[in-house]
């Protein structure tokens, strides 16, 4: 069977333990990946997983995701470089066109905010910048959604160890996702790498989900793909091993709020 990577998104915040802490704590009880959000109400990303990396010695560590308009190819460059070595070659770019409600974060830091094919435009640029002037260059993660965005990502993605992470819904239904996922490997060709987020554990779903009206009642109602039930970890931990082996979906995307929860999966899966 497909082995099924884990990854972990969580930010340093306060009041509470350490973020030193925190990522020692994550990577104790067997996390893969550490992913950093890249958002203005979040601290910025790269010192963060550069704390991380300094705090860590086998944590993968991965933006998510850049967004390509917020920084020049150049800026880019320089963090993934100092990265690079301070994380022993552990770091991984994760790169997208931007949130939709990104346009104002763009205004704020004073960057301009293209249209669609431009900020794709910009996620090749990156990209290619990153892979020529950064030795080596680091395993590429790109967010994805549109069929215009999955036709240029699937370009992108062309090492043993770069992916796609399915943009799709938090109400995406599990055929829903499984024709995200088959529309992809139509487009390449060959089999690619895909992540998928988990939106809920039982009756937990994240802050930010809750907010908007997205809780577990509905997505359980819905056939949420990314809700699963806490009561089983066996019958998850299955179906993720399931989804890796006929989808692709080899990397399980989990927000912090739900690690704890997760834990009984997570130990299903090392």
């Amino acid at each position: 069977m497909t082995p099924v990577r884990t990854a972990v998104v969580a930010t340093p915040a306060a009041p509470g333990p350490s973020w030193g802490d925190v990522v020692q704590g994550l990577e104790a009880v067997g996390w893969g990946t550490l992913l950093v959000p890249d958002t203005l109400w979040t601290p910025s990303p790269f010192p963060a997983l550069a704390a991380a990396a300094a705090a860590t010695t086998r944590l993968h560590l991965r933006t998510w995701v850049v967004a390509a308009p917020l920084r020049t190819p150049g800026a880019l460059v320089r963090e993934v470089s100092a990265l690079r070595l301070l994380s022993a070659d552990r770091f991984e770019l994760g790169i997208g066109p931007g949130r939709p409600d990104a346009k104002a974060e763009a205004e704020q830091l004073g960057a301009p905010w293209g249209s669609p094919v431009e900020r794709i435009e910009q996620v090749v640029a990156a990209v290619a910048a990153v892979r020529t002037q950064v030795a080596p260059a680091p395993p590429v993660s790109v967010a994805a959604g549109g069929n215009r965005m999955l036709q240029a990502a699937v370009d992108l993605v062309s090492g043993a160890e770069d992916r796609i992470a399915l943009a799709v819904g938090p109400l995406a239904t599990t055929g829903e996702l499984a024709q995200a996922a088959e529309r992809v490997q139509a487009f390449a060709g060959r089999r690619v790498r895909l992540s998928h987020q988990v939106t809920g554990i039982g009756d937990l779903v994240p802050a930010w989900l809750a907010r908007g009206g997205l809780g577990a009642a509905l997505q359980r109602e819905r056939g949420a793909a990314g809700w699963f039930p806490a009561d089983d970890p066996d019958a998850v931990a299955a179906a993720l091993r399931q989804r890796a082996d006929d989808l692709g979906i080899d990397e399980v995307v989990v927000p912090a709020e739900l690690a704890d929860a997760f834990g009984p999966v997570l130990s299903r899966l090392q």
